[in-house]
């Protein structure tokens, strides 16, 4: 975020605003393990000569990925949830 390319993307697109999350959200998480599974499975496998190459590479990895997609389900109600977080010790903020 504190690329100055970042900074002009978000510059040009102001209804976009970053919201910092803490690490151990579920999304961030699912985010980071499909970053580790590219990282693995293509990315230190392959020799590029050029960032296209690279580029090219990480495209048709997400599009083959992608073919056999499955959407996130919460297993979980709201409730248990909730209930779940009403168990945990007051921080001491």
């Amino acid at each position: 975020h504190k690329h100055p390319k970042v900074q002009q993307w978000l510059a040009d697109h102001p209804r976009w605003i970053f919201h910092f999350t803490p690490t151990s959200a579920s999304w961030l998480n699912a985010v980071e393990g499909f970053f580790s599974a590219i990282t693995r499975r293509r990315i230190r496998r392959g020799v590029f000569k050029s960032v296209p190459d690279l580029q090219d590479a990480i495209t048709r990895y997400i599009r083959d990925h992608n073919k056999a997609a499955k959407p996130f389900a919460w297993i979980k109600s709201a409730d248990i949830i909730l209930d779940k977080l009403a168990r945990l010790p007051a921080s001491s903020v």
